[in-house]
């Protein structure tokens, strides 16, 4: 292949991206247009359509993007099945970088719906008693944690990542989150 090309597909997609941020943090998705996006990356249309189909194309490709991102946080939970119940390292991802997750929810991305909610089911149903208990409680878990990320974070993150911490776990209290 050849790499000066793959360099300069590269830049042209991060200048694309960096745009489209700047764009979604002012205005909805749907009044984000191709020439907006060109506009400000400094492109021609035709290097934006070599890469993408339409700005949700983009929209999409961003968001897995970032979601895999996300993932590489919990990538030795993945391979082990095993929830680590450790919610600080995702706090202090989203504090590090609070205009990727602005970003995200800007997209009405719901990372928690992502995760593997299947992950130690048994250890679960423990707590729960049942598999439809267990089904309950993980959407209530996810819908909370969403609003309280989203609350921190378009508050600016004042609170620190241990703040945060503490308060999802003072909802647990009688409860552990570890097994």
């Amino acid at each position: 292949m050849n790499t000066p090309n793959n360099q300069r597909k590269k830049l042209s997609k991060e200048k694309i991206k960096k745009a489209f941020i700047e764009q979604i943090q002012q205005k909805k998705l749907h009044q984000i247009s191709v020439s907006d996006i060109v506009k400000i990356a400094h492109i021609n249309r035709s290097t934006f359509y070599a890469n993408y189909i339409d700005i949700y194309d983009l929209t999409d490709k961003i968001k897995e993007e970032m979601f895999n991102n996300i993932l590489e946080l919990y990538k030795e939970e993945a391979i082990s099945r095993k929830h680590s119940y450790n919610y600080l390292k995702l706090f202090r991802h989203i504090k590090d970088n609070q205009i990727y997750y602005k970003t995200l929810f800007k997209l009405n991305f719901d990372f928690c719906e992502y995760f593997n909610t299947e992950l130690e089911n048994d250890e679960a149903i423990k707590y729960y008693g049942t598999t439809k208990n267990v089904d309950y409680h993980i959407t209530f878990f996810q819908a909370g944690l969403n609003a309280i990320l989203k609350k921190w974070l378009f508050n600016g993150c004042i609170e620190s990542p241990e703040e945060i911490n503490e308060i999802l776990n003072s909802e647990y209290k009688g409860k552990s989150l570890e097994t």
